[in-house]
């Protein structure tokens, strides 16, 4: 016999009864909200709810889920980077509120400053769904942007949806409890028991907080402006001790002060949290008038956000603009002296040396040429090193070299220019009659074009003065940028210049003759040894297969400009198709050093030895940390003044033994591929490019060896 049902109360089975249709359609659909894995992000649409209301507001949630190491924005990004944005496409009806940013946290990178996030984070948005929407399923699609940044930053993207059920009933979703959470922490209103206020003195905004009786300490407060440009992000901000129960929190204005900073907007986070209905928050928003009119404050020292992460930094660099530019116009200057400029000015000289006097109004046009070439090289190289850094990317002066596409093409161009001077071909017979006639009657263009070539060859080397200077022009504005390597490039034009206007400067140079033909048989060889040595830094970029692959290639090329010539000189046709098999050829053997295809067991062999270490921040950290004094030479493949140094100078067996008497740790920086944290360190010294020398000591500033190393030098500085 069957035993009696159980006796449920009639409106329960009723309440069932209605409620289970919107709960079988809200299963059915739960799953259609399939996430996006980009690059480094992985997002989707989730919900509060299970279902759509009619006539009710609800919450949804962009969720991130970052790889580790890697971070997104806040609204204000702090002083680089990108918000992450949401443009919503909804049904008819439906209206999606503004993000409800959560509190973020400061991300130091290099010497800047920025506000984001790091693991799961859930950008919450406002729903409200119209009375008047149709029973089914409601398909909520957006489409996002943000920016994800480690060493780089990836702009990232994704279409989303979200397909709910529109029913009369909704329960909690699987992300509710999530949601809640960080709902809950969202920075809300400061407890009324507390009062705030803030004024401006100077460059100087001080922030008060006056608790009410016996309130918990908050601990450590940070403050993130939500406007752009009103509070700097990189400055430090100084928390004075407690007195009489008010906490005081100093806020550095922004040196690019701008629009109406009338009222004091941002969220104030508390290591230690506020009590609020007496459960705790780790932030709260800020709105309060500002007293007093702030002035932009100094920018920062570029070595102010990096101490938790480097060793101590420099003091504040005392180089004003115009410092900078003069020190920029005296490294041009010098820069003409440097191995990989002078077989250009010699060449130059040479092309005055053959100029008569009834040329001179001829040689002042080309001066003015090649000085344009020059300056615009330069101002080119310094907007692209600009936008890049603005980007994100940590690069330095020299940043073109780290490319192995960039040092072959050198390598390519040099070994061309040698074969010219050695005189294998002539540039006239590679291209038609007309274009070599217009290209001698407009020698002018030639100038300009070498005056491009100089800079290409000046990329490698840096002179005295040119570190600090463009030190200081990488931390500013782009104009500021752009006016140092402008200052750099008049400085590198003029030696030519004053040679080709006053021509009774010239009387210094022989006369021309036979010589001249010798002089620039002689001139080539430099330019093999360029070629020699550009191979080598390709063999520690890519590895030893290089060497054979560019060898091959060039030796390819050489084939195919003497079979060109001899074609050009009347032979057979089939000279002609020969050139072009060999050209062809040698692309298609160079073409993985274009690419950069790395060799990996080649490049570990290319590790520093002979006592020195590789460099990281934290093995600088820790040796300092020892009391050992650590000796960092930052230095690149591709620089020669770095190579010039390391033979001359760090192998020179007085200084071998100073350091070993010293007790020094020697560690080597190798920049010659691009590494984000030799870029980050270099910034932190107020530099951009290398050579630089640095000597850390355990709680004192870095000791900073000029550019161009001599023995006495690198001696007295371990004595100091």
């Amino acid at each position: 016999m069957m035993g009696s049902l159980p006796n449920f109360p009639m409106l329960s089975i009723r309440r069932l009864l209605v409620a289970l249709p919107a709960l079988l359609v809200a299963l059915a659909t739960s799953a259609h909200a399939a996430p996006v894995k980009t690059g480094h992000v992985v997002a989707e649409l989730v919900g509060d709810e299970t279902a759509l209301v009619p006539g009710t507001a609800t919450t949804l949630a962009l969720r991130f889920a970052i790889e580790p190491g890697w971070h997104t924005y806040w609204r204000n990004p702090g002083e680089s980077g990108l918000p992450t944005t949401i443009d919503w496409h909804l049904p008819g009806g439906f209206s999606a509120g503004d993000i409800l940013w959560p509190a973020p946290r400061a991300l130091p990178a290099g010497p800047l400053m920025n506000y984001g996030y790091e693991g799961e984070v859930f950008h919450l948005v406002p729903l409200s769904v119209p009375a008047n929407a149709t029973p089914g399923t409601a398909t909520l699609a957006a489409h996002a942007d943000w920016l994800v940044c480690k060493e780089t930053c990836i702009p990232e993207g994704a279409d989303l949806t979200l397909d709910l059920p529109v029913a009369d009933h909704a329960a909690p979703s699987r992300w509710h409890d999530a949601i809640a959470k960080t709902r809950a922490a969202l920075p809300g209103a400061l407890p009324s028991a507390w009062h705030a206020s803030a004024s401006a003195t100077g460059a100087v905004i001080t922030l008060s907080l006056t608790p009410p009786a016996n309130a918990a300490d908050p601990g450590r407060l940070q403050f993130f402006a939500i406007a752009d440009r009103h509070i700097e992000p990189s400055a430090p901000q100084k928390q004075l001790a407690p007195e009489n129960g008010r906490y005081t929190l100093q806020l550095p204005v922004s040196h690019e002060l701008s629009g109406d900073f009338g009222r004091l907007r941002g969220v104030l986070r508390a290591d230690k949290g506020f009590v609020v209905d007496g459960g705790k928050v780790e932030a709260v928003a800020l709105d309060i008038p500002l007293i007093g009119t702030p002035v932009a404050g100094p920018k920062p020292s570029p070595t102010q956000s990096v101490a938790a992460v480097a060793p101590p930094s420099l003091p504040t660099s005392t180089l004003s603009l115009p410092f900078a530019l003069a020190f920029a116009f005296a490294g041009g200057l010098l820069l003409n002296l440097m191995p990989c400029v002078f077989p250009i000015l010699s060449l130059k000289a040479l092309g005055l040396a053959t100029s008569q006097a009834d040329d001179r109004r001829a040689s002042r046009y080309e001066a003015v040429a090649f000085a344009a070439g020059v300056v615009l090289a330069f101002a080119a190289l310094g907007a692209a090193l600009a936008g890049l850094r603005s980007a994100g990317e940590e690069l330095g002066w020299g940043f073109q070299l780290q490319s192995p596409a960039v040092v072959t093409s050198l390598a390519i161009l040099f070994f061309v220019m040698a074969l010219n001077l050695s005189g294998v071909f002539e540039f006239g017979a590679l291209v038609p009659s007309g274009v070599a006639s217009w290209s001698h009657a407009n020698r002018h263009v030639n100038a300009f074009a070498s005056g491009v070539l100089a800079v290409a060859i000046a990329s490698p080397c840096t002179a005295p003065f040119m570190g600090a200077a463009l030190g200081y022009a990488l931390g500013e504005h782009a104009q500021v940028t752009l006016g140092v390597f402008v200052a750099l490039g008049l400085g590198m034009a003029l030696p030519y210049c004053v040679l080709a206007w006053f021509p009774q400067w010239r009387r210094a140079l022989p006369r021309p003759g036979p010589w001249m033909l010798r002089l620039k048989q002689v001139l080539a060889f430099p330019l093999y040894a360029t070629v020699a040595w550009l191979v080598w830094v390709l063999s520690m970029q890519v590895g030893n297969d290089a060497v054979i692959r560019i060898g091959i290639a060039l030796v390819l090329i050489a084939f195919a400009l003497w079979a060109w010539r001899t074609w050009r000189g009347a032979a057979h046709r089939g000279w002609g198709g020969a050139a072009v098999v060999g050209a062809l050829a040698a692309v298609l053997i160079a073409w993985p050093l274009f690419a950069g295809v790395r060799n990996v067991a080649d490049i570990a062999q290319t590790q520093p030895t002979n006592g020195w270490q590789s460099y990281s921040p934290a093995r600088v950290a820790e040796l300092t940390g020892e009391g050992r004094p650590v000796f960092v030479d930052f230095t690149a493949a591709w620089c020669i003044t770095c190579q010039v140094n390391e033979r001359l100078v760090l192998n020179d067996a007085g200084v071998r033994d100073a350091f070993a008497r010293a007790g020094v740790a020697l560690v080597r920086a190798d920049w010659t591929r691009r590494d984000a944290a030799i870029s980050e360190a270099l910034a932190a010294l107020g530099r951009s490019g290398v050579p630089a020398y640095v000597i850390y000591r355990k709680d004192r500033a870095p000791q900073l060896l000029p550019e161009v190393l001599q023995r006495q030098t690198v001696i007295d500085a371990l004595a100091s």
